[in-house]
């Protein structure tokens, strides 16, 4: 007389297993050979350190190159290239300088009728003394606008690249890793300084068509100003004087301008026609022309130039 096995017991045989694989009922493989996902482990940053001295070890003793013959010649073949390079290249500076005609000569290239011009009708055409500002900004004024939408252009691509995600603002102003420490030496001087450096800035472009200076170099100073501030006070603070939305007005406003001084260029003629506007009296403040518009909208586009970069390279917002 036969015992009967139980159920459990007899579907852990390999003739029940065998049968259901044969009937087509069960796969013994289906989920149970398939890789399973893996779970993100976290690695400790001293695991981490130590697998790179591991790495650095084996590149060292795997790439020897104080002792590989190839690596040492080829590297001392290109310390004496380029030292020849140097050389050769000084060399022929050296004898090109030699062919250039004395300083102050008559006969040389430069010494044609346009510098005759400038000089000789400038402040009777224009009314600048600064006959360097004067060449800028009206004899060369078109060249002048398309330096400053060059600028403006360079400030848009940088917007584009780095500005920061709208996400991401709130994280920013929550940060205190770009703001300053309270530092109280810093602090203090900046309520000195910055004053002094806005107003000379400002001085130096109003005056570019009387001493040197102009909107380019007056720019420059004012941008420093702002960066200074921020410097010292932080985004919060400098945010209240100057943020993205001033940039856009102020660039859009200067360049504008610009364009609307200098379209009678187009239909009275760059020279030789009268522009009928005043050049009042040379030396004074309201004189040139137009060149102290123009002066204070270049001005106001390098200015906002300069902190912008600054601002977008070192936070990616204003």
């Amino acid at each position: 007389m036969s015992k009967k096995r139980p159920d459990f017991d007899y579907e852990r045989t390999f003739s029940y297993k065998f049968n259901k694989w044969l009937s087509g009922t069960e796969d013994p493989y289906v989920g149970k050979v398939e890789m399973k996902r893996q779970r993100r482990r976290k690695i400790s940053p001293e695991t981490v350190q130590e697998r790179m001295r591991e790495r650095h070890k084996l590149q060292e003793k795997v790439y020897d190159a104080s002792d590989n013959k190839i690596l040492v010649n080829f590297d001392k073949l290109y310390r004496v290239v380029a030292v020849l390079f140097c050389v050769i290249l000084l060399a022929l500076l050296v004898w090109n300088v030699s062919y250039l005609p004395p300083i102050g000569a008559v006969d040389k290239a430069v010494n044609n009728e346009v510098p005759e011009r400038y000089i000789e009708s400038g402040l009777e055409e224009i009314g600048a003394v600064n006959f360097v500002t004067g060449m800028i900004l009206d004899y060369r004024a078109f060249d002048t606008l398309g330096e400053s939408n060059v600028l403006f252009c360079a400030t848009i691509t940088v917007l584009i690249l780095l500005q920061i995600s709208d996400k991401k603002k709130k994280v920013l102003d929550e940060d205190m890793l770009f703001e300053p420490h309270d530092d109280p030496i810093l602090r203090m001087s900046s309520r000195i300084l910055v004053p002094v450096i806005m107003i000379f800035g400002i001085y130096v472009v109003l005056n570019g068509h009387l001493s040197p200076g102009g909107g380019f170099s007056g720019g420059a100073i004012i941008g420093s100003g702002l960066i200074l501030y921020q410097n010292a006070f932080g985004f919060k603070h400098a945010r209240k004087i100057f943020n993205e939305r001033i940039y856009k007005t102020i660039s859009a406003t200067a360049l504008a301008t610009y364009c609307l001084c200098k379209t009678y260029s187009f239909f009275t003629g760059a020279n030789h026609l009268d522009s009928h506007i005043p050049l009042g009296v040379p030396g004074h403040i309201l004189s040139s022309g137009l060149i102290l518009i123009l002066n204070i909208c270049v001005g106001m586009v390098v200015a906002c130039t300069m902190y912008t970069f600054y601002v977008m390279f070192r936070r990616g917002d204003f």
